[in-house]
């Protein structure tokens, strides 16, 4: 699943010099333009990725409480890598991220999926609770993106 386009008329990432900045990216299903809320929303690989770090259980009594925020993080983290690629780059390029949470309370869960795109060395990354985003109030995560690429 890609988050595709702005749902807004802004761009999605500008290059200035060797800098690549990245607007603010949602979770939200491009068919519905609502928030991704269940891991049924990824893709195949996506859950498996996940099911490695404990989440995406398949256990109702459990997904429940988790699925919201694990699924909106991979699907955010997943449409950066996706711009840093369009523009040239990979993960390794981001080195900073800011992130913005409705509840500061799931920076964990989004930590452990950020992981997977940052099995090495994290970014620098600054983290902000927010009281809420658009496009409602569904939406738990935001993060926006630099990345250095230097021009050849």
């Amino acid at each position: 699943m890609s988050t595709g386009a702005p749902m807004a008329r802004y761009a999605a990432a500008k290059r200035v010099g060797d800098f690549v900045f990245m607007s603010g990216v949602v979770a939200t299903n491009p068919a519905t333009r609502s928030a991704v809320r269940h891991y049924d929303e990824l893709p195949e690989h996506a859950r498996s990725a996940l099911q490695g770090l404990g989440y995406a259980t398949g256990q109702m009594s459990v997904d429940v409480f988790e699925s919201a925020i694990v699924a909106q993080s991979w699907c955010v983290l997943e449409r950066i890598r996706e711009l840093a690629a369009a523009h040239g780059g990979t993960m390794d390029d981001v080195f900073k991220l800011v992130q913005y949470f409705r509840h500061l309370r799931d920076y964990a869960p989004y930590n452990r999926v950020r992981g997977l795109f940052y099995p090495g060395e994290p970014p620098v990354s600054t983290v902000v609770e927010v009281s809420r985003f658009l496009p409602g109030d569904e939406v738990l995560v935001e993060v926006e993106a630099t990345m250095y690429l230097p021009q050849r």
